[in-house]
């Protein structure tokens, strides 16, 4: 089992975003964005480097296909999000309270996703690489059809997570706070659980395999 590389971060001095608003495929570099409200803004194929969001609204924002690269995103917020086809490398996401945030064939590597609450993300035929789940809660996470190598759950809570299709290698599940498949649960080998786990897991794996238990 090999461990998940964490990113690596040393913003420069940043200056102050001051401009009206997104714009498509528009460049980024060394700004943050304090509390800017980038809610329902079109942001597709923009490119972020060495930015910080700092409690930014992101409801309805659209990123598609935009590039976060050595950023930091803090206490950003928000349902419906789109980060559709997105990159994301180096990067930090901490206390983030998202709904609905849709990165579906998005790339993320060396992404540290740290504390906050997200529900219903949408990771179908995404590619994660070198990502670390730590401390936050998710809600029906969709990882179906993904591909998943090093990827770290570190005292998180994992509620109706969709593996369906998923193919894992390397990825730690052994110290996720609570752990809890809806589908998918035949798509854990190249994952490590913990005994505790295992126990807990019983029963979908008993249903998955068509083994009927009784006293």
């Amino acid at each position: 089992m090999r461990a998940a590389r964490r990113p690596e971060l040393r913003l420069p001095a940043l200056e102050a975003f001051e401009g009206g608003g997104l714009e498509p495929d528009g460049d980024y570099d060394g700004l943050e964005f304090a509390g800017t409200d980038l809610a329902g803004q079109d942001g597709a194929g923009a490119r972020f480097m060495d930015c910080a969001l700092r409690g930014c609204p992101l409801d309805e924002t659209r990123l598609p296909r935009a590039r976060l690269l050595d950023s930091v995103l803090d206490g950003v917020r928000g349902v419906g999000t789109d980060l559709a086809g997105a990159t994301l490398r180096d990067v930090e996401l901490s206390e983030a309270r998202l709904g609905g945030t849709q990165l579906h064939g998005a790339a993320l590597e060396r992404v540290r996703i740290r504390g906050g609450k997200i529900d219903f993300l949408n990771l179908r035929a995404a590619a994660l690489k070198d990502v670390v789940f730590e401390g936050c809660v998710l809600v029906e996470p969709d990882f179906g059809g993904a591909r998943l190598e090093r990827v770290e759950f570190v005292d998180c809570t994992l509620k109706g997570v969709d593996l369906s299709g998923a193919t894992l290698k390397d990825v730690d599940l052994r110290r996720a706070a609570s752990l809890e498949i809806a589908r998918g649960v035949d798509r854990l080998s190249g994952a490590v659980i913990s005994p505790t786990q295992l126990l807990d897991l019983a029963p979908v794996l008993a249903g998955e395999l068509g083994i009927a238990v009784e006293g």
